[in-house]
Parts: C-alpha cells; structure tokens; sequence
C-alpha cells in the first residue's frame, strides 16, 4: 500500500500531536498553518490525571513538560483593598502539571519538524472531494491532492467553515468577552496568582515564571465579535471601556495593556457539531469541540489526536470506519470537558454582587479540610472520565517507511 498522505490545517497543538502519531507510522504530513510563524503565546496550559499523563507518557513527553513546567501556587480573589476573600488552590488552576502554551508547541515542532512538512503563511480556500481524495487549494502554494483533510485550525476552523458551513450556527456564545495577554509584573508576583472581580467583570494576573513577567487575562460580559472587532487596538479599547471606574489597581493594569504584543481578543464560546466528520475531512480539537477558556481544550486536543491517529493506523484505507469509532469514542468525554466553558465566564466576572458573594462562599467552603476530597474530585472528574484505547500494534513505529 502507498503511503497516504494527509493535509492537517494547524501548527497549534492537535495538529502537531496527530502528526507526530502518523508521521511514526510512514504516513505523509503535510501541516499547513495561517500564521507565518509557530505561534508561541498564550495562557499556561494544565493536565490532569491519568488519562491525560498516559497520553503524554505515550508519546515521550512527561518528563519533557516537567522541565519547563511553571511552578504557580494558590490564586487569591481580593476586594478592592487587596484583602484576600477566598483562594483557589494549585490544583484548579494549575492541575497535576503545568506549563505555558508556548513552550508546548515549541516542544511539538521540534519532534515533528523532521517528518512532517510545514507550511507556514498558507491556508487551505477550497476542499472539493473525489472518489480518492480531496483536491485542496491555497492561498500560497498550488492546488493537491491529499487522501485525507484534518481540521485541526482551532475554535474558529477555516476547514470546518468551508466544509460544515459558517460559525455562526457552530459557535455557542456565553455572554462573555476575554482578553489575555503578557504583561509587566506590576503587581510584584511570585509564583502566585490574584483575582478581582466586580459584577460583569473580572481580572487574573499570575506570575509563574519569569519574575518580571506576568500573564494578564480580562473578562468581561459582552456580544458576540464581529468578524472585524478582534484586532489587538480593538480590544485595547474594549477592555479600556469595560473596565473604566474599576476598583482594585485594575486601572494600573489597563494602562500596561497598552504595551502588551501579544494580545488575544475573543468571546466565550464553544463549539457544537452533529458530527466531526464529512467524507474525507474529520475535525480535531478545538475545531471539533472547542471552548475559549475552561474546556480543557490543550489535553483534549492531544487526547483526541491519540484516539485518531489510531482508529486510521488501525484501519488505513477504511477512513469512513475510523472516522466513526473516533467519534463515538470521543464525543461523551469532549462534550463533558466541554462544559467548563459555559461556566467560566461566571467564575472571573461574575453577572452580580450576589453572584461574587456566593462564589467566595463556595470557594471557601470547598477549600477547607472537610471538603478537600470533593473539590479535588470536583475539578478532575471530567479529565478522568475516559478509558485510553490501547493502540500498541498500530503505533509500533516503522522508520524505514520515512
């Protein structure tokens, strides 16, 4: 059997995972990624539990992660005076081992780079599927064929918009808006976290990493985004009026946004599909079953890169087949890690005083002696509701089809 060659649309984590997955196996992948660059920002990313560190394990990464991870401690929620009002512990924020986003690609592209072809600056504009395969087209490089097509571009699917139709039926908005981004350490941080909240608007800032630095994220109620509204002043100036007469040293912070490069603009949302797949395009992480914030999107993309990479090794020339047991295997565990997306926007801003009263209540129950097992299994119960298939023949590596 010839090799199949796949196209994966996106450099970000699911793309990167499956590839490494198929590219052991002699399979051809393509990856072709919008932006012009690895894309090394973002928030910290968190794994929990054994599902999430077996996969890992699998695919050689533990210890890697374990070197860069970041070392954040408890996260205080303040008043306006700074006085703390409950604390959210490491392990809700920060699971069993973290580490920034970043770090994470960068440690992905370079176990791929020399098996995988990248195509930075390119996105797919056309998909038309033949009896053999799918006939892509490019914004960049000249129209091929590929056996199979993965989306794997993110909340906001270029592929999943050509093939299943635009966003707007898709994306399932939360009544929030959210900006993060990398700040200075203003607020003197030490591997610890702060959060302020006033109804309908909330700000994390967290130092984990280098003492001068900080990560910042903004939450606020608001609409849906225009498809113009998400550029870096655009959301200068949404987080400038959402946040004007804010308590706290929240006006400090606004201020330093204005030096921030590396800003992200979106709203709370998540994605709702009847199906992942359509022929010969099959949808993965955040493209799939994404949620901005909350949704465990980083280990579910790398879950579901796993389960994919071997449903197809198990059966190559069977996609259709494959396709399904992904699905069927998959769907109940995303849709339950899924569900944190709809709440997240509550827990940073909450929509009333009465709302901010009873989260700090909560927290501090939850957090004392007698309730430490049940929030512990309250924060890890949809991580760990997922037996790992056993893939072990289909992932036995093969060098000499490279």
């Amino acid at each position: 059997m010839t090799r199949p060659h796949v196209l994966v649309a996106g450099a970000g984590i699911a793309g990167p995972s499956l590839a490494w997955w198929l590219s052991r196996r002699g399979w051809r992948v393509t990856l072709v990624e919008r932006a012009h660059a690895l894309r090394t920002g973002g928030q910290a990313v968190d794994f929990r539990g054994p599902v999430h560190r077996a996969v890992l394990e699998r695919m050689g990464l533990w210890e890697a992660i374990h070197e860069r991870r970041t070392r954040l401690g408890t996260q205080a929620c303040v008043d306006a005076t700074g006085r703390t009002l409950a604390e959210v512990p490491a392990l809700m924020m920060s699971g069993d081992v973290e580490l920034q986003r970043g770090d994470l690609c960068q440690l992905l592209f370079e176990r791929t780079r020399e098996q995988v072809e990248y195509r930075f600056g390119d996105s797919p504009t056309s998909l038309h599927e033949t009896p053999d395969g799918v006939e892509v087209g490019f914004e960049q490089h000249a129209p091929q064929r590929f056996d199979l097509v993965v989306g794997a571009d993110g909340l906001r699917s270029n592929v999943r918009s050509r093939v299943f139709g635009g966003d707007d039926s898709h994306l399932r908005h939360h009544g929030f808006r959210v900006v993060g981004c990398t700040l200075p350490n203003v607020l003197g941080l030490r591997r610890q976290g702060v959060i302020y909240s006033e109804p309908g608007r909330g700000v994390c800032v967290t130092s984990a990493r280098a003492e001068d630095e900080a990560r910042a994220l903004f939450v606020f109620t608001g609409a849906p985004l225009g498809p113009r509204e998400r550029s870096p002043d655009v959301a200068r100036e949404a987080v400038s009026t959402a946040f004007a007469g804010a308590g706290w040293r929240t006006a400090r912070l606004v201020e330093t946004l204005h030096g921030a490069e590396d800003l992200y603009f979106d709203t709370i949302s998540s994605v709702r599909l009847p199906r992942y797949s359509h022929g010969r395009v099959v949808l993965l992480g955040d493209a799939a079953w994404g949620g901005t914030l909350g949704g465990q999107g980083t280990p579910m993309a790398m879950v579901g890169a796993y389960v994919l990479a071997g449903e197809l090794l198990a059966s190559p020339e069977a996609h259709a087949q494959a396709f399904a047991r992904y699905e069927s295997r998959l769907r109940p565990y995303a849709t339950k890690c899924q569900e944190g997306a709809s709440h997240v926007g509550g827990f940073f801003a909450p929509r009333t005083r009465a709302g901010l009263f009873l989260r700090n209540h909560i927290y501090r129950l939850l957090t004392t002696k007698p309730l430490e097992r049940v929030f512990e299994k309250m924060v890890t119960h949809a991580a760990t509701g997922f037996e790992l298939p056993e893939y072990a023949e289909a992932f036995t590596p093969q060098s000499d089809n490279r």
